[in-house]
């Protein structure tokens, strides 16, 4: 897949140094935006859903959007963090479509990218550790909106230095490849680029040259999932990152997953993220309802 560089908008959420003492542990984090991490001294882990990673010195390490992980860290531990945020501009990102690989080595060069990037946006430090503390609509939206007033010299620097870091996992990365027959993987990737339109399973077995019938067997063999259960799950994740990045009333971003009734989007988000479209956005509103740490240090 090759995208123009001007599809692909990236904003500089948080950047910083950090320094832990066995007091980076935090259980069962999900944001709506990607982390990158180079380690400077010290050791921790991060768990993933595909295994546990050492974090070591000279790596970098990349966590994507809306995936579940915890830290682990039992001893001292310094790194500079970046977490990105893309504008899916009505549809799934261009990150959307990649599988990154979890660690890199980081070029000689790679430190001063970061101390550079963290020197000219200050203001992007995080108070604590704490995702709680960040990790929530308030502080999400804040950031975003002083990206966009920030003066154009900075966000040309910026991007410049954010598009070098992520490129060292671009030049590994892999297309998404959940399933081996090409034409269901056009029907994953439309799907994921139009979740917000109106998509029928009528057109995506038309898309992909096959009966309907033959279609739904074929996609649930191929992925595990009927496609209608993955359509709506990627019609969630898309919601979630409304309800956490915008003041959207529910009723609105049921509108722009293609629902109508509002009370059966909220039902289908429920059944998704074991709460209601407002109860997730109150948690995201604030500092409650997340996974408390053993400790937590400033950064």
């Amino acid at each position: 897949m090759n995208y123009p560089i001007d599809q692909l908008h990236l904003y500089t959420l948080n950047v910083g140094f950090a320094y832990h003492n066995a007091d980076w542990n935090w259980k069962n984090v999900r944001s709506p935006f990607a982390r990158l991490y180079l380690v400077m001294e010290g050791s921790a882990r991060v768990r993933l859903p595909g295994g546990t990673y050492s974090l070591t010195p000279g790596h970098l390490y990349y966590i994507p959007a809306f995936t579940t992980h915890t830290y682990l860290c039992d001893s001292t531990f310094s790194h500079y963090y970046l977490h990105i945020y893309e504008n899916p501009d009505g549809g799934t990102g261009i990150l959307d479509e990649w599988d990154f690989p979890v660690e890199v080595e980081a070029y000689p060069y790679d430190v001063e990218l970061m101390k550079r990037l963290a020197a000219i946006n200050p203001f992007l430090k995080l108070p604590r550790s704490n995702p709680a503390v960040y990790d929530n609509h308030q502080t999400l939206v804040s950031n975003i909106q002083l990206n966009v007033r920030r003066p154009f010299c900075d966000k040309v620097e910026s991007r410049g230095i954010l598009f070098v870091l992520l490129s060292r996992f671009l030049k590994l990365a892999v297309p998404k490849a959940e399933v081996s027959d090409r034409r269901l993987l056009h029907v994953l990737s439309y799907i994921r680029q139009h979740v917000c339109s109106p998509i029928d399973i009528e057109q995506l077995a038309d898309m992909a040259c096959m009966s309907k019938d033959h279609f739904i067997r074929s996609f649930k063999k191929e992925t595990g999932e009927t496609p209608n259960v993955y359509l709506t799950n990627k019609k969630m994740e898309a919601a979630e990152l409304l309800l956490v990045t915008t003041d959207c009333p529910v009723k609105q971003v049921a509108l722009q997953m293609g629902y109508e009734d509002s009370s059966y989007f909220s039902k289908l988000f429920k059944r998704y993220a074991g709460m209601a479209p407002q109860q997730y956005r109150d948690q995201h509103s604030g500092f409650g309802g997340m996974e408390q740490p053993v400790g937590e240090t400033e950064e």
